[in-house]
């Protein structure tokens, strides 16, 4: 019987947990571990920053107050809506709770549980003498060490869980708050203060957001890239980049300052899988085609590794469960791949064109024909990506309009093509996120 490891059960980890065990035809023993006691990977919230209760560095990075900041509609599982999760049409960005919710809705029905191994922090994946791999864990719940040797290793850890942070000079003395969005936990306890945001992605911007919405005294947003260009309220700002601090005065490129009481760096993460043996480490930049990886998954030094969702993003949950078909088949021996030279070749040429791409809607449209490929070449159901990549299109538009009101629109589900009602609260007054507060009057 083929042994298959997969390390997190995470949004990837569970796409994988999950393509098998819809495959009726599948003799696979697969095995999953997962660091936390919990499923969710991201969305199984924590208030710890850190480390845990176990002496393991905090995975989680998700805030109290998050939702979601794309449509649903854009991430919705192909075989799992979010009608009949819930019975009826919601609005179409949900609050943390509604989407840990909704993914672990489709993880208990597919009654996969017993296989993951829960507070069981991988060490060390290498090659065994036996052709295959060992795996190298501690059981933190009985505090021992444990192996098992497998046939295949997914890796669905992410790439969402260890900062990069850069450093400026003054860092060293500053005087107030000081630390990475990974370990961003409630906007509410920056209110009535002054905080820079640093950085220009998706964190920054709805740090920011979150921050205004919360009560902040001023936002001031500084980045390498530039201005990210909203119309933002009156007490978020941009600045350039800065360039040092005294004390609590910050210092930008254009030779402006600002007093500062907290600095929340939002400058992205790293690719890092220290449990993996040098040989089986995936090294690459983040982006949309990634470095050693066929068809984004199967790890080209050695086809018997997979990485899922290693990619920057636009798509998320649909295309981790394209991913993870595609893994599933490979596995399976479904799918036939080419040898070493022809997929380094098809990388290379994949990172070409996306090299060739000019804005953010032509990558939208290039993960969109990415994904379709994978799902195309698997039984996974077809959800409309040319839909999808439309209302990405439409979300961006609508971020330009207004960055703090572009929650308050519906999108239409690419599987029953439902507009999502308008949630009953405007989402800059919607202090109570919770999943019964979101739900209530929502249909």
């Amino acid at each position: 019987m083929t042994r298959v490891a997969v390390i997190g059960a995470g949004p990837c980890g569970l796409s994988q947990l999950h393509a098998f065990a819809s495959d009726p035809q599948s003799s696979a023993e697969v095995v999953c571990y997962e660091k936390q006691d919990d499923w969710g990977g991201l969305w199984n919230y924590s208030w710890r920053t850190g480390l845990d209760e176990h002496g393991e560095p905090c995975h989680a990075s998700m805030y109290r107050y998050l939702w979601s900041n794309g449509p649903k509609e854009c991430l919705e599982f192909a075989d799992y809506g979010f009608e009949e999760h819930f019975g009826r049409p919601i609005a179409s960005f949900p609050p943390r709770e509604v989407l840990y919710d909704y993914i672990v809705g489709r993880a208990n029905r597919s009654g996969f549980r017993d296989q993951i191994r829960f507070n069981h922090a991988v060490r060390r994946v290498s090659r065994n003498s036996g052709g295959g791999f060992t795996i190298a864990a501690h059981d933190l719940a009985r505090d021992c060490d444990v192996s098992d040797d497998y046939d295949y290793v997914v890796v669905a850890s992410g790439h969402f869980s260890t900062p990069n942070m850069p450093h400026y000079p003054g860092y060293e003395t500053f005087g107030g708050t000081l630390m990475h969005a990974h370990d961003f936990r409630d906007a509410a306890q920056f209110a009535g203060r002054t905080v820079l945001v640093i950085g220009s992605s998706y964190s920054a911007e709805d740090v920011a957001s979150q921050l205004w919405k919360y009560g902040a005294r001023s936002v001031v947003c500084s980045s390498r890239s530039g201005p990210m260009g909203f119309d933002w309220p009156d007490g978020i700002t941009e600045r350039p980049i800065l360039t040092h601090i005294e004390g609590r005065t910050v210092h930008f490129a254009d030779g402006t300052t600002a007093d500062v009481d907290a600095i929340v760096s939002c400058t992205g993460y790293l690719h890092h899988f220290p449990f993996m043996d040098d040989e089986l480490r995936l090294v690459t930049t983040n982006r949309l085609a990634t470095s050693d990886l066929y068809r984004g998954v199967v790890f080209v030094p050695d086809n018997r590794v997979m990485y899922l969702g290693m990619q920057d993003q636009w798509y998320t949950f649909n295309m981790f469960d394209a991913q993870a078909w595609y893994a599933r088949d490979v596995i399976l021996g479904r799918i036939e791949l080419p040898d070493a030279a022809e997929q380094a070749r098809w990388v290379s040429e994949y990172q070409a064109l996306e090299d060739q791409v000019a804005d953010d809607y032509g990558l939208i449209d290039f993960q969109g024909a990415y994904t379709q490929d994978l799902v195309d070449q698997t039984d996974y159901p077809d959800f409309n990506t040319p839909l999808v990549n439309k209302m990405f299109k439409d979300w961006k538009k609508h971020k330009k309009q207004s960055i703090i009101g572009y929650r308050d629109n519906g999108h239409t589900s690419p599987l029953t093509g439902t507009v999502a009602p308008i949630h009953h609260t405007a989402w800059s007054e919607a202090l109570d996120d919770s999943l019964e507060s979101y739900l209530a009057d929502s249909a």
